[in-house]
């Protein structure tokens, strides 16, 4: 490996040493209805964005609301020392991919019969913490 190579990749390897990540994959909720509470939180604080998806009234809010806790708890899991509110953690990423579809079939006038596309989606959720150098900069 050429030395440009290995220092992108160690600049790579600390980048993502401040990212943490979660993901659920197969939920069985359509992805647009999950990108809409997706697009919802994206880039907010983490409190601010627990709230929303408290205080939400969708169904997918719920279960992106145990995702964010469990990315939380990776995140303490590595900084057991540090308070959450110390270390402004922000959802940098979030996007939603389409899973499998179970196809289903119901039964129609006339012999025929209708399909149904019963979809799931993936679900990737990465934190990250502002700095307090960073937020001068801001």
């Amino acid at each position: 490996m050429g030395s440009r190579k290995r220092n992108t990749a160690e600049q790579i390897k600390e980048a993502k040493k401040s990212m943490f990540v979660a993901k659920l994959n197969n939920c069985p909720t359509s992805p647009r209805k999950m990108r809409l509470v997706a697009d919802m939180i994206r880039g907010e604080e983490v409190n601010n964005a627990l709230d929303l998806l408290k205080f939400s009234p969708k169904e997918a809010s719920r279960k992106l609301e145990k995702l964010l806790l469990s990315a939380i708890s990776n995140w303490q899991i590595k900084n057991e020392n540090s308070k959450i509110d110390d270390s402004h953690l922000f959802i940098k990423e979030i996007f939603v991919d389409q899973g499998r579809t179970l196809k289903r079939i119901r039964p129609a006038p006339q012999g025929r019969a209708y399909r149904i596309r019963k979809r799931s989606n993936h679900i990737t959720l990465v934190l990250d913490s502002l700095n307090k150098s960073e937020e001068k900069v801001k």
